[in-house]
C-alpha cells in the first residue's frame, strides 16, 4: 500500500534489546482475535477495537468523556430541512493506498453499510430499517437525507467507517483500506495482526511505527504478558489475573445481562421469567466474582447515556419468592422441568464461566433445569444476532451491551424493539412507544426513554440484568494511556504515546 511502511523487515528499527524487542512496536494481546476487520461490522466490540479509529474513520466521532460529537473526516455539519443533514467533507485526506478522500467516498461508504444488502452489524445496529437518500453536490459536500425527522442522525453516522469507492458491495472485506493512522501490513490468521504506520495519514502522526495484536483466551495468561515484558496492553483483564500495579482499573459502558428466548416454553410464561429475575444474586456476583469492579444493573444502559433511570430499583434477590412463581407455573401445565439451555462466550469477560456457573446452581435451586453451553464467538453470535436458528428450544443467552453512542435509542433499537437485530421478543404497543421517544430531543427524550426501562420488566420482560461491568487494562510502564468508557469497543492507538519515565528506548516519531 502506497504511503505507508507496511513490511515490517523494510522499516528502520531502533532495538535496545530491552527484552530483545522491538521498541518501536506497540505490542497488544487482545482476548480473541477479530473475526474479520470488515469496517462496517465495526460495532461488534471485537472487530471495533482493532479496526475503528486505527485503520478506518468515521466522519464524525464521539469524545467518550463529555459525549459531544467532535470533527474528523467531516469538518462540520448541520440539519439543512427536517429530514436532511449536510456535512463538510475534509480536503486533503488520502486512504493508505494513496488514492484521495471526497465526499463520494463519504456517500459510498454509508450506501455500502447501510442501503445495501450485506447485512452489516452497523446496519441493524445504529440504522435498523432505515433507508437513507444520500448525494454528493460537489467533493466537498455529502447531504444525507431520511424518511422521517431524525434527530440524532449525525451521532449515527458516527458509526460509518470511511472506504473507498470500489470496495465490494456484495462481499464483506477481512482486510480493508481505510484512511486512518495505520494500515494492516501483515494478517496471520490465528497468529498475529500487524499494523504499521500511514506515513500519508492527514492528522498527527502516532508515535508507535507499528503495532502487533496477539490474542490469548485466559486472562492470567494476558496478565503475565504484561508483567513479565511481553506485551505493552492487555485487554479485559479481571482482579485476579495477577497483573498488580500494571492493571488500570476504569469504567467501561458494558453491561451483561441474559436475554430469555421468551416465546419457547417455559420462558414464553412471565412468572418464569419473573423468577430468574428473583433468582439472580447480583449483588453477590459482582462482590464475590467480579470483587467489586462492577455494579448490580437495573437496566441495559449504565449512567451518562441519555435515557438512564436512575430512579430504577434493583430486581429483589428473593429465592422463595422464585419457587414459588416456578410452582405456580407448574401447576397451571407450563413445562418447567423442560431444560433450558444457559448459552455464554468463552472469554466474554473476566470469570464469565463461573459467573455462568453460579447462575446454573441459582436456577437449578428454584426448580428449573439449566445445561450450560459456553461457545466461541462465531457460534454464539448465531444466537444473539437475527436470524436466529431454527428449532433451539428456549435458552437463556449471557450478552453484553456497550452503549458506545450514549443514547438510549441504540439500546432500544437492538434490543427492546419485537423485530430488533438482536431482540428475542417484544409487542407491537411497545414497539410504538420506542418510535415516539426516538422522535424527542432534550430532556422529553431523556424522560421518555427512562419511563420505558421502567416499563419494559413490567410489560415485556426479555431481559435479566446483571452488572454495570467495570474493566482492567493491563498497561506497561513504557506506554501512557488514559482507558476511558469506550476503551473496550474502540482502543486509539494514536492516544498511546511513549512514557517519559518508562522502560525501554524513547520511540522516534521520525523512525518508519
Amino acid at each position: 500500500m502506497a504511503g505507508a511502511c507496511l513490511v515490517a523487515s523494510g522499516c528502520t528499527v531502533a532495538n535496545s534489546g530491552s527484552g530483545g524487542f522491538d521498541t518501536n512496536t506497540l505490542r497488544i494481546v487482545l482476548s480473541q482475535e477479530p473475526p474479520t476487520l470488515e469496517p462496517c461490522e465495526s460495532s461488534l466490540t471485537s472487530t471495533g477495537i482493532v479496526v475503528r479509529s486505527n485503520i478506518t474513520e468515521p466522519l464524525i466521532e464521539r469524545n467518550p468523556t463529555s459525549g459531544d460529537l467532535e470533527p474528523l473526516l467531516s469538518t462540520g455539519w448541520r440539519q439543512t430541512s427536517p429530514t436532511e443533514w449536510t456535512f463538510d467533507v475534509r480536503s486533503g485526506v488520502t486512504f493508505s493506498d494513496g488514492k484521495p478522500f471526497s465526499a463520494k467516498d463519504a456517500a459510498y461508504s454509508i450506501d455500502r453499510a447501510v442501503n445495501s444488502d450485506l447485512g452489516c452489524n452497523v446496519d441493524g445496529y445504529v440504522f435498523g430499517d432505515e433507508k437513507l437518500k444520500i448525494a454528493t453536490p460537489d467533493d466537498a459536500t455529502l447531504t444525507v437525507a431520511t424518511e422521517q425527522p431524525d434527530p440524532i442522525l449525525p451521532l449515527r453516522i458516527s458509526f460509518v467507517e470511511m472506504v473507498p469507492v470500489g470496495t465490494s458491495m456484495t462481499e464483506k472485506v477481512r482486510e480493508p483500506i481505510g484512511t486512518g493512522p495505520y494500515a494492516i501490513a501483515d494478517w496471520e490468521y490465528g497468529q498475529k495482526l500487524i499494523l504499521a504506520r500511514n506515513d500519508a495519514y492527514w492528522g498527527p502522526k502516532p508515535a508507535f511505527p507499528r503495532a502487533e495484536y496477539q490474542w490469548r483466551s485466559e486472562g492470567s495468561v494476558r496478565a503475565a504478558m504484561i508483567t513479565n515484558d511481553e506485551a505493552d496492553i492487555a485487554t479485559s483483564l479481571g482482579p485476579e489475573d495477577g497483573a498488580g500495579d500494571r492493571g488500570v482499573p476504569f469504567q467501561n459502558n458494558e453491561t451483561t445481562a441474559l436475554r430469555m428466548q421468551a416465546t419457547e416454553a417455559p420462558l414464553d410464561d412471565m412468572r418464569v421469567r419473573q423468577a430468574i429475575n428473583y433468582a439472580v444474586n447480583r449483588t453477590g456476583i459482582v462482590k464475590a466474582l467480579f470483587r467489586g469492579l462492577g455494579d448490580p444493573a437495573s437496566q441495559l444502559i449504565p449512567s451518562g447515556v441519555v435515557g438512564y433511570n436512575d430512579q430504577l430499583q434493583l430486581w429483589p434477590h428473593d429465592a422463595d419468592k422464585a419457587k414459588e412463581l416456578v410452582a405456580d407455573a407448574k401447576a397451571d401445565g407450563v413445562p418447567v422441568d423442560r431444560q433450558i439451555r444457559l448459552i455464554a462466550r468463552t472469554a466474554q469477560f473476566p470469570k464469565i464461566a463461573e459467573t455462568v456457573e453460579v447462575l446454573q446452581s441459582e436456577f437449578t435451586d428454584i426448580g428449573l433445569n439449566v445445561k450450560i453451553e459456553m461457545m466461541d464467538t462465531a457460534s454464539q453470535l448465531q444466537y444473539q444476532l437475527r436470524p436466529f436458528p431454527a428449532n433451539t428450544g428456549p435458552y437463556l443467552l449471557m450478552i453484553m451491551h456497550g452503549n458506545q453512542a450514549g443514547d438510549a435509542a441504540f439500546t432500544m433499537d437492538q434490543y427492546m424493539l419485537s423485530d430488533g437485530p438482536q431482540s428475542a421478543y417484544g409487542t407491537t404497543e411497545f414497539d410504538a412507544k420506542i418510535r415516539a421517544a426516538e422522535a424527542l430531543t432534550g430532556q422529553a427524550r431523556q424522560d421518555a426513554f427512562a419511563k420505558l426501562f421502567a416499563e419494559e420488566p413490567q410489560e415485556i420482560m426479555q431481559m435479566a440484568y446483571i452488572a454495570h461491568m467495570k474493566g482492567i487494562l493491563g498497561k506497561s510502564p513504557r506506554v501512557d494511556y488514559t482507558p476511558n468508557s469506550a476503551t473496550g469497543d474502540e482502543m486509539r492507538l494514536s492516544e498511546m504515546t511513549v512514557s517519559a519515565d518508562g522502560t525501554g528506548d524513547p520511540v522516534d516519531p521520525a523512525v518508519s
